[in-house]
């Protein structure tokens, strides 16, 4: 299994991250040797640095934590392989370009039966590695270029937000499906089942979620392994397990939580009708049309 962390926030933040601290929150058993990748969101692209080599190990690392990246949008990812060997395509995030924007991934499970499913046959994205989370989100792309049709303009949240659902719920059926996914305006997160240090048993949470609004002049959130800082923010975080003393929100099994500038923008329980929020971006844009009025 692997770590996941994805933030949104609303305005630019400085995120600086340790992974090997993040692996730690997380372990069971040895260490997450097999790969880690980082991808900041600058615009419409994607600054994304990842590795191959051990989190431990990586001078890549030392230096993500001497810089103090600032960003609105930040999807991480530590990787022990269940599938595909040790190798920079292997390493996750993955990103790709649709309809002029990067699109990044990152997944935590196991899907031994993807290659041969009916439902999951890939067209114009297909893999660069081995691993099934690759796959998976090459998949996802085929189905988001039905709606992601016209360069460098975005479709409408609930047209995006319907493909990842009914991609999530064809994923669930083949294995444990935590996933991060992000167009550049919104991160949608997936939580379903994963296995836990304590108990030793693949079961529900897969995620963990923590909003906080952080006013300015007092101290962003700060973790063993990760800093926030900026002013007047507000931040929602996903990860595998908690990493703070404060009390995170564990997903609902099969759960999808969609979040702009910080925002929730919509959330669906598994088998019931997903509950929308007023969404940021729409708002900001009526508040700006009527100042001009």
């Amino acid at each position: 299994m692997c770590e996941l962390l994805g933030l949104s926030s609303n305005v630019p933040a400085t995120v600086n991250v340790s992974l090997p601290k993040l692996a730690e929150h997380g372990r069971i058993s040895g260490t997450y040797n097999d790969g880690w990748g980082v991808g900041y969101y600058e615009g419409a692209d994607v600054r994304l640095m990842k590795d191959s080599a051990a989190v431990g190990d990586s001078e890549w690392i030392q230096f993500i934590a001497s810089h103090d990246l600032r960003s609105q949008l930040v999807i991480a990812h530590t990787r022990k392989a269940t599938r595909g060997t040790r190798s920079y395509p292997n390493a996750q995030p993955f990103v790709r370009e649709l309809a002029g924007r990067a699109h990044l991934f990152a997944h935590n499970g196991d899907l031994p039966g993807i290659f041969k499913s009916n439902m999951f046959q890939t067209d114009r994205f297909n893999p660069i590695g081995e691993t099934d989370s690759e796959f998976a989100f090459c998949v996802l792309l085929d189905q988001m270029a039905a709606v992601w049709t016209v360069p460098g303009a975005t479709p409408t949240f609930r047209e995006r937000f319907s493909v990842v659902s009914s991609f999530a719920d064809e994923l669930r059926k083949l294995g444990p499906a935590n996933f991060l996914y992000c167009d550049g305006d919104t991160l949608f997160a997936h939580g379903h089942r994963r296995k836990h240090a304590e108990t030793g048993r693949i079961e529900a949470p897969g995620l963990v979620l923590l909003q906080q609004h952080c006013q300015s002049g007092q101290q962003g959130i700060v973790a063993d392994g990760l800093s926030i800082r900026s002013d007047d923010q507000l931040v929602t975080l996903f990860a595998s397990v908690p990493l703070t003393s404060e009390r995170w929100e564990p997903l609902a099994e099969g759960e999808l939580v969609a979040v702009s500038h910080g925002q929730f923008a919509a959330r669906q329980m598994a088998g019931e009708s997903p509950v929308f929020y007023e969404h940021p971006a729409a708002s900001e844009a009526a508040a700006r049309i009527s100042s001009i009025l």
